[in-house]
Parts: structure tokens; C-alpha cells; sequence
């Protein structure tokens, strides 16, 4: 049998498609991809952070990542079908903050951005009850199974790490682009930051972030799709030799791309213009 890229085999004798099954699965009902410039984010620092920027010189941004997101989904009125996405994003932000004597600490906070979207989603009135393998029982157990209602349908966001574009410190009181305080953050968040998150400090820091995010609504579906055969895997689980590691290094590939960085014309997604008197030396990115 020849060798296959997905490494599954069939056991089918030929292509020709022998059946049809029916299959579950999530229809994509609408969907949209957003790039968004998040300018001057207020940070919640921690109160070991605070008192670092409050004597900070300078700072610059490190880190940004995504830890959380908050997605709810409700019908926009007299539209049917279509619905709104309220959507929260919850950034932790790591920071290199000058202090005195030309002295560097690290500081970090978190950062909240919310946004709404409306897309279709179509309409539907049917509850699914589906059984618990682990609690099946003969007997009645009350609870256990609820009505799932999907009269409204299921938002789904992917979103890749921000991009930090800037920081910078400000005066206590001047304006910023913040959509809650620290009692509305909730507390696993805080769990993601070492101490305590506080709002008392007498200066600001807010940042700039650059994120790019696809957001999609989603409903259950059965479709019937055509069908060969099932598919066996063909690749083998070889277990992991932890005796000899030496082994499995010299398995794995030199890494070229490491010690020979590709130039600009060999990176995709920036512009070719990049010295544009109108980005202002900002980063510029080809939609």
C-alpha cells in the first residue's frame, strides 16, 4: 500500500466513494475576521507594580499575551436571526519599567478590552437531553441531564497573543480607554499576576495593542457527506526512550532558520513601504 500523508489507511480497493454517512458536527452559520488598533488601554497593576511606576522613569512593554475571554451571545430585536456578540478580553501585560541609578524592574498588570459584533445565526427552538456515560444509571437521578436550549447559537473567537504597539506613563485622572474597574475583574484573573491588583497609585500606565481575531457563530448540524471507508491510523505510537536522550537529539533536524534570520522581503504581512512619512514610525501591516 503506498505510503500516505495523513497516515491513515483505507480498506476500500478503490477511490470510488461506496456510501453515505450521516455525521454531527458544528455549522458555521456567519462569521467575520477583525484587526484592531486597541489604543491606550489602561493596566491594572499590581501594588508591587505601582509602586515601581511610581518612580519609574521610562518604560517599555516585553510581554503580551491573551488569558481569558468572556463571550455571550444575545438576539438583536425586530432582526431575526441575527444576534449580538459581547465579547471581553481580559491581556496580561509584562513590563521593563527605569527606575533610579539606571536600575530596570519588572512589573506586570492586566488589561480588559470589550467589543460587540452582529452576525447571523439563523433561528431555532429544539432542546437536546443527551445521556452522561458516567452517570448512566437505571435508576431516576434528578439533575443530572439538562435541557440544553439552542435557540441561540454558539459564538466561537479565536485570537492569536496582541501585539504590543506602546506604552506610556501617565498623570493620575487623565483620560484613558477603560470599560470596567479592578471589583470587575474577575478573581482567577488575578491569579495570572503575582500580588494583589489595585486602582490607588500616582501615576497611569496605558498601552497600545494590536490583535487579530476571527469570530464565528456556530449551530449544531447533521449532514450526510459520502464515504469510502473508515479510516485505520497506519503510524505506529512509538513509546519515548527516556534512557537514552542522546538519541533522540541527534533525530532531530539542525535549525538553519535560527542562525540565519530571513531578510525583509522574505517576511510576509508588512508593508513594503515601511519608512512611510504617514505611519509616524508605527508598524504597518497589509490587510
Amino acid at each position: 500500500m503506498p505510503e500516505r500523508s495523513n497516515n491513515f489507511s483505507s480498506h476500500s480497493h478503490n477511490n470510488n466513494f461506496r456510501d453515505t454517512v450521516c455525521i454531527d458536527c458544528n455549522k458555521i452559520m456567519d462569521s467575520c475576521r477583525d484587526k484592531d488598533c486597541l489604543e491606550d488601554l489602561k493596566v491594572f497593576l499590581t501594588d508591587y507594580s505601582q509602586e515601581i511606576l511610581d518612580k519609574a522613569t521610562s518604560i517599555r512593554c516585553k510581554d503580551a499575551e491573551i488569558i481569558w475571554t468572556h463571550v455571550s451571545v444575545e438576539p438583536v430585536p425586530f432582526n431575526r436571526g441575527f444576534y449580538q456578540i459581547d465579547i471581553r478580553f481580559f491581556f496580561k501585560l509584562s513590563f521593563e519599567a527605569c527606575v533610579c541609578l539606571g536600575k530596570s524592574q519588572e512589573i506586570e498588570g492586566i488589561a480588559v478590552f470589550d467589543k460587540n459584533v452582529i452576525l447571523f445565526g439563523s433561528e431555532g427552538n429544539v432542546n437536546i437531553f443527551k445521556s452522561d456515560p458516567v452517570s448512566n444509571s437505571f435508576c431516576f437521578l434528578p439533575n443530572l441531564n439538562e435541557a440544553k436550549h439552542t435557540n441561540l447559537p454558539t459564538a466561537v473567537v479565536e485570537i492569536v497573543d496582541p501585539i504590543c504597539l506602546g506604552v506610556k506613563i501617565i498623570e493620575k485622572g487623565n483620560p484613558c480607554h477603560c470599560c470596567c474597574s479592578v471589583d470587575s475583574i474577575p478573581e482567577h484573573i488575578h491569579s495570572h499576576v503575582r500580588g494583589q491588583i489595585i486602582e490607588e497609585g500616582e501615576k497611569e500606565l496605558v498601552c497600545t495593542l494590536g490583535i487579530f481575531a476571527i469570530i464565528r457563530l456556530e449551530r449544531p448540524a447533521q449532514i450526510v457527506v459520502p464515504c469510502s471507508d473508515f479510516c485505520i491510523p497506519e503510524k505506529e505510537c512509538p513509546p519515548v526512550n527516556e534512557d537514552d536522550p542522546c538519541k533522540l537529539f541527534k533525530k532531530m533536524k539542525f535549525p538553519l532558520n535560527e542562525f540565519f534570520p530571513q531578510s525583509l522581503g522574505n517576511i510576509g504581512g508588512f508593508s513594503d513601504n515601511i519608512c512611510d512619512s504617514e505611519l509616524h514610525g508605527k508598524p504597518h501591516y497589509k490587510k
